[in-house]
């Protein structure tokens, strides 16, 4: 959707205001799984769900019909294989393939929620599975126009002749998760053909409720890589699109696919997930790269750092194979360079809004309203239309920005970000187009009554230059000084309906609607109003460190850390929930930690290095509490096995006893210590595997290798 300034709508005549009548937002059916799930155990049925039948009409009534196969059938995974998977926990990537219905943009999405497991298990409720309590009957929550709704679906799914997936799939073809939770969100929005058109960005808000920032990579911040650096290393997920181009059609792909593939390899107009960065060292100075991946599965980047890239031969041979990957799996690398060259948008989805504030690990507040645009009564429309006349009658909500003691914002500036999302009345979500939306902010005194028209004819707004999305959200991000703001949310065309909900992300703030709420802004804030707020933490946990890091290496540019250096950071960080016992690490398991994160050979760790060892030191130390049973600060054999197994990674006995043999004291007791260098060389060394590989089973080395 092309962003839309006032000036350059054409105006219409007003809709007479007995021509219809105000349609409220249609809710969706909830159903009791846990309920409905007893009864089909109880009576030894498995589930049908009538409410999303298995027929077309689940699928749709347009274009998509014309690329169904001629005979569709409705199987349940049982039927279309002899040992079917709901969720593969030891898959490191979940590749998910497109099928017929063209929604990149919902799998570019649902490819970045699974490098995020905390968020996936809110998306997706665990304890579901093809065995144990099977009943054909799953669930999935969404985050859906300010609420968490459940949706429950049954497992048959539509498949061709040979029994193959026509919708999502996995590479996997014994894993369903990916198509059964496409099911509940086509249940969710109407029908598979609701999915055709849509944005990553709608899709990773109702992943996560969150919030998105994007960002015109044409117009990119200066401090681009610092951001993407900052989203990678929280709890962030990212998309991309591509841009509009000369098709080059000789690819061989199915359907509309091959008209789309660039002769770069990008496709054209595409969405991609955003799965991973790295600042490489090549022979003439460093390189920022972006690690990205096509939702297809197949056809990537054929430029500067692709797979077939002379670029590689510029790094340190262990770093070439840790980062490359031969193989047409979708996942491709290229610079940052190229990034902003040939993608338009970048999306980032973010449970807390400090990217750009640069406030991480602070608590913020958010607040949610709900208001509607109702004809001859709030549907004022923009300042653009009729000279503004109306512009005063939309709804007015007074938002009161308050000092925050501990923020580090100078000047007493204050980061807000407010997001307006629109409530589409059809139950199908691409029935109904979109409205041209966008808000005003006015900075006002102390009032509790609504502002009449000579105010808006007075004053300008904070932000002057309006822009006017015909998209379900549009986000602002500001910085303003404490004080009293008046937000009005309006459609560009006055006497246009809708409900819509108005979400405020700041460190400190209270929202109220002008009238309604009753709500009068004094030097003391009542703690009523506190009640209506929600207080979010972001997970990043990067400040522990950091702090400690600058004060350590404050006097030196580009510190790098080497072994005796790590082994002081890590043995004088507050690990806590981990105070039972003492935990140290030894010069010995630094020097190891270090030779296997260090990439570039260079015998120290840089600062992106330690982020990925500080990330690893959490979910390990989560994982070791988890299975250290007795408490003691060791794992035995059997719980060794079941740690490594909670990892998502497979190994048999015979290599877990080599392990412990290893990396055990004589009693072959394995310490948190241990455990670190144990589970890093096993990862490391899985992934240099994986991308040697050619068929999956072993591996051709040559002598540098």
């Amino acid at each position: 959707a092309m962003p839309f300034r006032l000036c350059l709508k054409k105006k219409k005549s007003p809709v007479p205001l007995d021509r219809s009548i105000f349609q409220k937002h249609t809710p969706p059916f909830q159903q009791n799984y846990p309920a409905l799930l007893e009864t089909c155990l109880k009576n030894k049925c498995l589930f049908t769900d009538d409410s999303f039948p298995a027929h077309i009409s689940s699928i749709g009534t347009g274009a998509l019909l014309k690329k169904l196969p001629q005979n569709l059938q409705w199987k349940r995974p049982h039927a279309l294989h002899r040992s079917p998977v709901f969720y593969a926990a030891n898959r490191k990537q979940l590749d998910l393939c497109q099928g017929l219905v063209e929604n990149c943009w919902f799998l570019a999405a649902l490819e970045a929620l699974t490098f995020h497991q905390d968020i996936l298990a809110a998306v997706i409720p665990q304890n579901q599975s093809f065995g144990r309590k099977y009943a054909g009957i799953f669930h999935f929550r969404f985050w859906h126009f300010g609420e968490w709704v459940d949706v429950v679906v049954d497992d048959r799914l539509p498949v061709n002749e040979a029994g193959e997936l026509v919708f999502v799939s996995s590479v996997y073809k014994n894993v369903f998760w990916g198509a059964l939770l496409e099911k509940a969100y086509a249940k969710l929005y109407g029908s598979y053909e609701d999915l055709q058109i849509g944005q990553v960005s709608d899709a990773l808000v109702d992943f996560t409720g969150g919030v998105n920032i994007r960002i015109k990579l044409a117009a990119a911040p200066p401090d681009l890589w610092d951001i993407l650096t900052r989203a990678t290393y929280s709890r962030s997920l990212m998309g991309c699109q591509t841009r509009l181009g000369v098709y080059f059609p000789s690819v061989s792909l199915p359907c509309v696919q091959a008209t789309k593939v660039l002769k770069n390899g990008l496709v054209a107009g595409h969405a991609y997930t955003v799965t991973g960065i790295r600042k490489v060292t090549c022979k003439d100075g460093p390189e920022n790269l972006v690690r990205l991946r096509n939702p297809w599965g197949k056809i990537e980047w054929k430029g500067d750092w692709s797979d077939s890239s002379s670029k590689w031969e510029l790094l340190s041979p262990k770093e070439k194979i840790l980062l490359r990957k031969k193989k047409e799996d979708g996942e491709f690398w290229m610079s940052l360079r190229d990034f902003k060259i040939h993608f338009v948008d970048l999306t980032i989805c973010k449970l807390t809004p400090d990217l750009m504030s640069q406030e991480d690990g602070k608590k913020w507040m958010y607040s949610l309203k709900s208001g509607r645009w109702v004809k001859g009564s709030t549907a004022g429309g923009s300042l653009g239309f009729c000279n503004g006349e109306g512009f005063w009658m939309n709804p007015q909500y007074w938002l009161n920005v308050l000092p925050v003691e501990d923020s580090k914002k100078s000047l007493g500036s204050c980061n807000v970000v407010i997001s307006l999302m629109q409530k589409h009345s059809c139950k199908h979500r691409n029935r109904a187009p979109h409205l041209f939306i966008g808000f005003s902010l006015y900075k006002y005194q102390k009032s509790n009554r609504k502002l009449p028209p000579a105010f808006f004819t007075r004053r300008q707004p904070v932000n002057k230059n309006q822009v006017f999305l015909d998209e379900r959200e549009v986000t602002h991000d500001f910085h303003l000084e404490p004080g009293v703001y008046v937000i009005v949310p309006s459609t560009l065309e006055p006497q246009q309906e809708s409900e819509f909900i108005l979400r405020v992300f700041s460190r400190k703030h209270v929202l109220c609607n002008s009238v309604l709420d009753g709500c009068i802004f004094l030097p003391r804030v009542n703690d009523f109003f506190f009640n209506i707020l929600k207080e979010i933490v972001d997970g990043y946990e990067g400040k522990i460190w950091e702090d400690f890091f600058t004060k350590l290496f404050e006097q030196v540019r580009n510190p790098e850390i080497n072994a005796v250096q790590l082994q002081r950071i890590l043995n004088n960080i507050s690990w806590r929930n981990f105070q039972h016992f003492c935990l140290s690490f030894s010069l010995d398991a630094c020097q190891s930690i270090l030779a296997v994160l260090d990439l570039n050979a260079s015998g120290t760790l840089s600062i992106q290095e330690f982020r990925v060892l500080w990330k690893r030191l959490l979910f390990y130390l989560e994982v070791f509490q988890k299975r250290d049973t007795s408490r003691s600060g060791k794992l035995d054999l059997v719980e060794l096995h079941a740690a490594v197994q909670e990892t998502g990674i497979s190994l048999s006995n015979e290599v877990c006893n080599l392990m412990a043999i290893r990396y055990g004291d004589p009693d072959l007791k394995i310490s948190f210590e241990s455990f670190v260098c144990l589970m890093l060389r096993v990862e490391i060394m899985g992934e240099a595997f994986r991308n040697l590989t050619q068929d999956g089973k072993g591996i051709y080395l040559q002598e540098s290798e």
